[in-house]
């Protein structure tokens, strides 16, 4: 006998589950931090100017570019909406509904500030650089691969956060001439808008390329990347095992987070594991974190810069060759602590007593890795 379900009921379960077809309400960009802390004056102005400008999320303009076309870059939104929101937020401002729970933390573009470039420490990115980064993520974080978009997708959702970034450029350029000028001249605005497109335009000319060409690495070239390890103060923030694991490294980067030297012996170099990249970043640093540019230091010795990257590259694949790096055990027996984390402390645990009395590996590593 088939079972009647009440008419009523039926309805209700029709009408309920039609509500998640609804058509959601359109996103919408909301003002910064600084720019919340103005008077409301400001904050409206601020915001109608943002708004002129810059364009809503699903209809956005490109700071500096009135040309570029609405359909290009609204697929740019399209795919940022699908893929990139729930990290990085409506703004771009790196606290989508994801981000609380992310370590590292999604990049914030506001800042107009992104870590991995090929430029020196200081310029803005190329936008093959972000291409690269959304090709092929980024190792040890939450960013993901994306190797089977198509090519024009990844153009588009990569101006589509340059939209983003100009926008959080030109929104603290208005917050800063509101809380020190007390006044917004929007005659100014073309000026303001010029000022950011020519800072990312002239990135070009600010590629780093190698003062030599790179050698064949041999044994001599590691040798000689690890004593310059060692003398350079590399040692410092990562450490003699390479592995970064020291109260001392702590730091705080650009956004405002805590931040450490990388372990080396994981492989995982964040920027890229090509022999440029690793260059790059000796040579001139990483936006955005404590790392320093070695470009003044090792200006009369430009070949020490490649010796250190061939010792990076061997430390990286140490534990792939079957080497497990030591532990960091501490001269009382306990296990050398996390940054900012305390002996006693949920977390830090002595280890075996046989462990007690071991001796460091300790294969150190060159002082350089993608944060």
């Amino acid at each position: 006998m088939r079972q009647r379900i009440p008419i009523g009921l039926t309805i209700g379960l029709l009408l309920a589950s039609g509500a998640g077809c609804a058509r959601q309400p359109e996103p919408r960009f909301t003002l910064s931090a600084a720019s919340q802390k103005l008077k409301p004056e400001f904050q409206q102005q601020i915001a109608k100017i943002l708004a002129e400008r810059c364009g809503r999320p699903l209809a956005p303009k490109l700071v500096g570019s009135p040309s570029a076309a609405p359909a290009y870059l609204g697929r740019g939104a399209e795919i940022y909406a699908r893929y990139c929101v729930q990290c990085h937020g409506v703004n771009g401002d790196g606290n989508g509904v994801a981000a609380a729970y992310l370590i590292p933390r999604p990049r914030n573009y506001q800042l107009g500030i992104f870590k991995f470039t090929s430029t020196t420490y200081g310029s803005k990115p190329l936008r093959d650089d972000l291409i690269r980064t959304v090709r092929r993520g980024i190792r040890g974080t939450s960013m993901p691969a994306f190797p089977l978009f198509a090519p024009k997708d990844v153009e588009a959702v990569v101006d589509y956060v340059l939209a983003l970034t100009h926008r959080g450029e030109l929104e603290a350029k208005l917050a800063e001439a509101a809380e020190f000028d007390e006044q917004i001249d929007e005659a100014k605005l073309p000026e303001m808008a010029a000022e950011i497109a020519t800072r990312w335009d002239d990135a070009k000319a600010h590629v780093v390329y190698p003062a030599t060409p790179m050698p064949t690495f041999k044994k001599a070239n590691l040798e000689a990347g690890k004593k310059a390890f060692e003398t350079v103060g590399c040692a410092k923030c990562h450490g003699e095992d390479g592995r970064g694991m020291m109260a001392s490294n702590v730091g705080t980067d650009a956004w405002g987070f805590p931040t450490k030297a990388a372990d080396l012996t994981s492989g995982m170099l964040r920027g890229g594991t090509e022999p440029l990249d690793i260059y790059r970043h000796i040579d001139s640093g990483i936006n955005g974190t404590p790392m320093p540019s070695f470009r003044d230091t090792l200006k009369a010795q430009p070949e020490t810069v490649w010796n250190l990257v061939s010792y990076v590259l061997h430390v990286a694949d140490i534990r792939r060759g079957g080497a497990i790096p030591d532990s960091g055990l501490l001269e009382d027996g306990y296990l050398k602590p996390l940054p900012g984390v305390k002996l006693g402390e949920p977390g830090v645990t002595p280890p075996p007593a046989a462990a007690a009395g071991a001796t460091h590996a300790g294969a150190a590593a060159a002082g350089v890795a993608a944060r």
